[in-house]
């Protein structure tokens, strides 16, 4: 009962704006503002069928790869530096110089790099991603508790035994809520990096309907990216779920308490 009842106010609100939209939209005669039942009635024929090979599935092939390069980079450059107060120094003016840019004043740039292709659309997206997952993985690094980095140095457990079974385990927490911020970021930059000099692509095709003057298709196209957000946010939801399965267990026991 408790799970339906979350699926019902998770859906509600979604399915209410839709109703609402499509009430509104209803008798809307505007070239550029169609009701939304044409939208609806162009979304199976838009995008089931070629196009799901040829724009969407590489657009999300470019996202998982530039995704999991910012959270592999993320965290190994997050211990080092959260680990090592001299690095943490160092390097600390350098990363909130670099990290004030947004990343799609780096596309034009990138472009002249790494060319038109697939690298300068995945690094668009890694140099947005990265960013929440290295500030959180610092973060939760320092944090780690003092007394427990005591008694792994009184058992002399070091090396890798301590980076996983203490530091990346009392990080993680931090990790995962920068690994979630790093998601949403990511599906925007992927749809920028595709309106700049591609030739597929979700952003890419959302723009061509938009310059042919297929309105109800750029709009199916835009409550597609809004469909594919929600699903890899669930997705993402039942993951944490999964690796903080410990953490959860533990605040609910000290709320308990």
């Amino acid at each position: 009962m408790n799970a339906s009842m979350r699926a019902v106010k998770i859906l509600l609100l979604p399915l209410l704006l839709l109703a609402g939209w499509w009430v509104s939209s209803a008798g809307s005669t505007d070239f550029y503002r169609p009701p939304l039942r044409e939208i609806l009635a162009v979304f199976p024929e838009t995008w089931i069928g070629p196009r799901i090979v040829d724009d969407v599935l590489p657009s999300l092939a470019r996202l998982a790869v530039g995704y999991l390069v910012a959270l592999v980079a993320g965290v190994g450059l997050g211990v080092v530096i959260g680990q090592h107060a001299r690095v943490r120094a160092t390097v600390e003016p350098v990363l909130e110089f670099v990290r004030a840019i947004p990343p799609p004043v780096l596309v034009p740039i990138l472009i002249l790099v790494a060319g038109i292709g697939d690298l300068m659309k995945v690094l668009v997206i890694v140099s947005g991603c990265l960013w929440p997952v290295l500030l959180n993985t610092v973060e939760g690094v320092r944090a780690v508790d003092g007394v427990l980095s005591d008694t792994c140095q009184t058992y002399r457990i070091r090396g890798s035994r301590r980076l996983t079974h203490l530091v990346l385990r009392s990080a993680s927490p931090q990790i995962v809520t920068g690994a979630r911020q790093a998601l949403s970021i990511g599906i925007i930059l992927m749809v920028i990096s595709e309106m700049f000099a591609a030739q597929s692509g979700l952003g890419f095709t959302v723009v061509q309907f938009q310059r042919g003057f297929q309105v109800p298709e750029m709009y199916s196209g835009v409550l597609l990216l809004g469909l594919i957000g929600v699903l890899l946010a669930l997705l993402f939801r039942v993951f944490e779920r999964w690796s903080l399965a410990w953490y959860h267990g533990q605040r609910a026991a000290e709320r308990e308490w």
